[in-house]
């Protein structure tokens, strides 16, 4: 068995047990690499049966194009079941306040544990992996969340032998990361040998961009430019997906999967660290917000 074969393995054992021990899950999809591998092996974990859960995306309103529309492609491809958070609803209700800053990734949690509650999932598929940032580092393949959706790294269980708890009480519920294992290199890897569709901003091309803070930002509905900044065009692509407003593109020639991963093997820089500003806001940015109940 290859490195990918076991990982692959691994995953779609996690997604089975899941199936096999929770009656209500939903799988976290937003259009990102991760969330499509992670689609992509468990829809070979259970073919030629359906999918036996429901997607879900907590959609900031900021989101790339690119992207929103590739999800429902993907939806209506193979007959899934979407259901969509909108932080936007939440902003005209007055359930949220938009931030000073503009960036609404912050926003998406309250909008998620209630999607969560709502559909009284007990185990919610996350593709978060270890390295991605320290916070996630911590985490368990089964992450309990309390009441409240907040994680405390105290209550994590042990996973000896690849064992899984996934009691919960009432009211709490289980993030699950099959990824958990894979590192970013993993994934171009797993896409490569498995053909897989992503959209087209992970590849090269030609935007409009800005910088501010160290990063390349592209201007959108969250707004542009401030004094002093100036949009050029750059040759660039996006390593992750997230909120327009604090999702940075790094210059960029690669415009196949093969040149993606031989530009990752060189690189020395998280894709977190090289391109999330939500991420630099302290050194405990991400564990603050998974307490809160990010994902």
């Amino acid at each position: 068995m290859t490195h990918l074969e076991a990982l692959e393995a691994e995953a779609a054992h996690i997604f089975r047990e899941v199936a096999g021990e929770f009656d209500r899950s939903t799988l976290l999809f937003s259009g990102g690499k991760d969330s499509i591998v992670m689609l992509h092996v468990a829809l070979k974990a259970f073919a030629p049966a359906p999918l036996p859960f429901s997607l879900l995306h907590v959609d900031t309103g900021h989101n790339f194009p690119e992207v929103i529309a590739y999800r429902d492609h993907v939806v209506e491809r193979y007959g899934l079941h979407l259901d969509v958070a909108s932080v936007q609803a939440y902003i005209d209700d007055g359930r949220l306040r938009e931030r000073p800053d503009g960036t609404r990734n912050p926003l998406q949690t309250v909008p998620l544990l209630d999607a969560v509650r709502a559909g009284r999932f007990g185990a919610v598929f996350g593709g978060g992996r270890r390295d991605e940032e320290k916070a996630r580092a911590k985490e368990r393949v089964f992450s309990l969340r309390d009441g409240f959706g907040g994680w405390d790294p105290r209550r994590q269980r042990p996973e000896l032998w690849q064992l899984y708890n996934g009691h919960h009480q009432p009211g709490e519920h289980v993030r699950v990361f099959p990824l958990s294992n894979w590192t970013e290199l993993d994934v171009w890897q797993y896409i490569e040998r498995e053909e897989i569709e992503l959209p087209e901003i992970y590849f090269a091309h030609r935007r409009q961009v800005f910088r501010r803070d160290g990063m390349w930002l592209a201007s959108g509905a969250w707004g542009g430019p401030r004094d002093g900044e100036s949009l050029c065009e750059r040759r660039v692509r996006y390593r992750t997906v997230g909120d327009m407003s604090c999702t940075g593109a790094i210059d960029s020639s690669a415009s196949t999967v093969g040149a993606v991963i031989t530009e990752l093997a060189a690189s020395r820089v998280t894709e977190r660290g090289a391109s999330r500003a939500d991420d630099r806001l302290s050194e405990a940015a991400m564990e603050d917000r998974k307490r809160e109940g990010y994902f």
